[in-house]
């Protein structure tokens, strides 16, 4: 295994460039096999989890070529129908293939998924959501077997709470069923208002995209016709760059974003006393005399990310007073506390309420341990501010979804490196 070095206290300036979201590309990956022709699909991030779903792709019988940024996925002929517990016991996102497989085929086994052990993300909402749809599903030894040998039907669903992978399932079971489904509650983050564009894009009729009310009219088995694609920037990933700046005090301009997605983000950094400068593609942070305290409370978009609140707990290690974050989506997302405590920080835990004392003492390098994939990014910021030297193991948490992070840190003068255990 490989773990990451880090020298604390060096000043960060210049400028970060975003990679295309993983959150995003990740369902558009899965929807190419409601395709009939090639796709091009560019500004994809170099992440393990895209290399983990394309490996799949490529198991059910597609194929896939990289250039550059880009890659050109073929799935006309797919013919595999069992995506197998090796590849997806690794990502949760596999989950995702499960929707357009049994809406082109009537068929499909999935295995159950692995991934970041966060709390507990069931797939009882896409299921709930496909047995509506016709489907007969079954779940024995780890698998899902789910049949609808007519096909799937269009239908009302209403979700009982807002899931993100279960929008982005129905989504495009959907766009091949017969007539039309209707979708209440639906998740309404940037990755799943993209890829109802895309399939949009391809020929099926969407409304209510960017709403709580999805209308899709499926095209009865008919595959899609797909455009070329590209991937919407990373507001996770631009997010954390904008806490290394904050944590750092620092100034640094982040290019490539959407400054729309980043609203729930900048409004608490503003709240921090961090003065934020925007235009069409970057956002610039500027360094402040007093970083001040926050509150934090999860929500689905577009009130503040999950994704991002322990890039915030880090931050606010630095905020001169106490801050406080509730946990509102995973009961299980404080497991980076500890890694935290380790390095210094004082923090105290309340059931899914974290309440972080800023200390004016300052955090010391040791080594630390990831445990998720955002809880690692939190590790990373403590470790540019602490005292010393801080080695952080079990970086294959960081390497699912932040591409080249090292290199991005080291160009704007952290003092990053990497090495084999």
């Amino acid at each position: 295994m490989e773990y990451l070095k880090i020298t604390g206290q060096n000043k960060l300036e210049g400028e970060v460039t975003i990679s295309g979201a993983k959150n995003s590309a990740l369902p558009i990956i899965a929807a190419t096999i409601l395709a009939k022709n090639e796709i091009n699909i560019c500004n994809m991030p170099d992440v393990v989890d895209i290399n983990t779903l394309l490996k799949l792709i490529d198991k059910l019988g597609g194929t896939f070529k990289k250039t550059s940024d880009c890659i050109k996925i073929d799935t006309s002929k797919l013919h595999n129908t069992t995506a197998t517990y090796d590849i997806v016991k690794t990502m949760r996102a596999s989950i995702l293939v499960l929707g357009p497989i049994l809406a082109r085929f009537g068929h499909c086994e999935v295995s159950l998924p692995g991934g970041c052990a966060i709390g507990q993300r069931p797939v009882d909402l896409h299921l709930k959501a496909l047995e509506a749809m016709g489907a007969k599903i079954e779940i024995n030894h780890g698998y899902i077997k789910a049949t609808a040998p007519d096909g799937l039907v269009g239908t009302k669903i209403v979700f009982d709470k807002v899931t993100v992978g279960g929008t982005e399932n129905t989504v495009m079971a959907a766009a091949l069923a017969k007539g039309t489904t209707t979708i209440i509650n639906a998740a309404k983050e940037p990755e799943v208002q993209q890829l109802c564009e895309v399939i949009r894009d391809a020929g099926v009729k969407i409304e209510g995209i960017g709403t709580s009310k999805l209308i899709i009219e499926g095209t009865n088995r008919e595959l899609l016709e797909f455009k070329d694609i590209d991937v919407i920037a990373d507001r996770i990933e631009a997010g954390t760059y904008m806490c290394a700046a904050a944590i750092t005090n620092c100034k640094l301009k982040i290019n490539k974003v959407i400054p729309l997605h980043l609203e729930a983000i900048i409004s608490k950094l503003e709240e921090m006393n961090f003065e934020i400068l925007q235009d069409e593609t970057s956002v610039t942070i500027m360094p402040t005399d007093e970083i001040k305290p926050v509150n934090i409370v999860t929500t689905e978009y577009p009130g503040f990310p999950t994704d991002m609140q322990a890039q915030f707990m880090a931050l606010a290690t630095q905020a001169n007073g106490t801050s406080t974050i509730d946990e509102r989506l995973f009961e299980n997302r404080f497991m980076h506390v500890s890694e935290l405590l380790r390095l210094g920080a004082d923090i105290h835990l309340n059931g899914n309420i974290a309440t972080i004392n800023g200390k004016a003492s300052g955090l010391n390098g040791t080594d630390v341990m990831a445990t998720d994939l955002r809880a690692s990014s939190a590790l990373v910021l403590c470790a540019l501010v602490a005292k010393g030297e801080t080695s952080i193991h079990r970086i294959y948490h960081l390497d699912r979804g932040y591409e080249d992070l090292e290199g991005k840190l080291s160009k704007i003068g952290a003092s990053v490196s990497r090495h084999k255990e």
